[in-house]
């Protein structure tokens, strides 16, 4: 797995550079594509390149369905994390989100959850953009925050001397060096995705991620300190018990 993620990671960055450079220089005028009637600028790039509607209703369904794919795919994902946390008594209503029936032998109540919050934060959109751009910059600045909590206790763990898990697959001799400059990269990216795009700032282009982030942070911290420590599980203990 490892491996894989290594080398879909190579292979897509170059193709993304390629497609950026292609990009680039087949953009044409960019007050139009700005302004674009579509809503989408990448739809007028492709007309502007192919002069044909059906040429870009292809190209542009070409997009539309690994993308498909890919909410397919992060939602699966993100009910099985759900599924993990209820299963270990880390999340509100634990008890009905992590049952699974015994005739689907999948986690449908957290796969509900999950398409349900996607759902509505689908809905936002149609109220406020701004709402939506605010809780889609919450969805960055998480997981930046993942990656640094993360990557940060791997790297304390080798500073420490301490042995990692048992694993397949190892950095050897680089891990420290490759946890230091990753930490490196992230930390100045996440803070600087906290600031507003524009100044002045009014209401409508203000980046509310800090606040969201902040007030995540908050709820999860007090409700871990009233009620989820009695009764959170951590995947070390519930390996140790078995």
């Amino acid at each position: 797995m490892p491996r894989a993620i290594m080398w879909s990671t190579l292979v897509n960055g170059l193709l993304g550079f390629i497609m950026a450079i292609t990009m680039m220089f087949t953009l044409g005028d960019l007050d139009e594509i700005v302004q674009t009637s579509t809503g989408y600028p990448f739809i007028q790039v492709f007309y502007n390149t192919t002069n044909s509607h059906v040429g870009t209703t292809l190209m542009t369904v070409i997009i539309i369905l690994p993308l498909i794919g890919s909410v397919v795919a992060c939602v699966a994902t993100a009910s099985r994390q759900i599924w993990s946390f209820a299963r270990d008594q880390g999340v509100p209503w634990s008890g009905v989100i992590e049952y699974v029936p015994p005739t689907w032998s999948i986690p449908i109540n957290a796969i509900m959850v999950s398409l349900g919050i996607c759902t509505l934060l689908a809905l936002i959109n149609i109220g406020s953009a701004t709402a939506l751009n605010a809780v889609l910059a919450l969805g960055t600045g998480s997981i930046l925050a993942s990656y640094l909590i993360c990557i940060s206790c791997v790297a304390l763990k080798r500073l420490r001397g301490e042995v990692l898990p048992p694993r397949q697959w190892s950095l050897g001799k680089w891990g420290l060096p490759i946890n230091i400059a990753a930490i490196c990269w992230l930390l100045p990216i996440f803070v600087f995705i906290q600031f507003p795009s524009v100044t002045p700032t009014p209401a409508a282009s203000m980046n509310f991620s800090s606040l969201l982030i902040g007030s995540v942070v908050i709820f999860a911290t007090v409700y871990y300190v009233v009620f989820g420590r009695k009764v959170y599980i951590s995947p070390r203990q519930r390996v140790h018990r078995i």
